[in-house]
């Protein structure tokens, strides 16, 4: 499905289109859940996750210009945003992954019919794997729970500067991997 074809679908949702959600859910359900999945760490949280950003989607599908960008990166900010603010509601803050992690998780967020975008998402998780154990710790910390750079340093006991490091260099080390695929 092109970008355009999806911002049809998108435009046909806002005007309370039922089928033309179904076609995007159905699409980007396992992404959305997997994403989830990989922040609460719970698949019952996950999944009520989930839930909430397609009826966030459904509300919100005006707020989409695709003049911006492409629509998954969008939901996907949207996925991140309520697991997050699950997150937090629960009060949970799940231990940090190690390399023992299933793959599992990161398995689920690219669809099977997408060949582009999931050896780009295996490309992602390839990059984040293979980044310095110090740095994944701080992306892991920043983007999966959402820590604030001084949450970050009081959690790994570390100061402020060498947080804010690690995580500079990690992101221009995901940029230059990322950017080649």
């Amino acid at each position: 499905m092109t970008d355009s074809e999806e911002s049809q679908l998108i435009a046909k949702i806002a005007r309370g289109d039922e089928r033309a959600f179904l076609e995007i859910y159905d699409r980007h359900a396992s992404r959305v859940y997997g994403l989830t999945l990989r922040i609460l760490g719970d698949p019952m949280l996950a999944e009520e996750a989930a839930q909430d950003t397609f009826l966030k989607l459904w509300s919100r599908a005006r707020q989409y210009l695709a003049e911006r960008g492409p629509f998954l990166p969008w939901l996907l900010t949207i996925a991140r945003r309520v697991a997050l603010d699950r997150l937090r509601l629960e009060s949970r803050r799940p231990a940090l992954s190690d390399s023992t992690d299933p793959d599992q998780t990161w398995q689920n967020i690219p669809d099977s019919d997408s060949n582009t975008d999931e050896a780009r998402w295996r490309t992602l998780y390839f990059a984040v794997q293979n980044l310095h154990p110090d740095q994944r710790a701080v992306i892991e910390l920043a983007y999966y729970q959402g820590m604030s750079q001084s949450e970050i340093a009081e959690v790994l006991g570390l100061p402020l500067g060498t947080v804010k490091t690690r995580l500079r260099a990690a992101m221009q080390n995901l940029r230059e991997i990322w950017s080649k695929t």
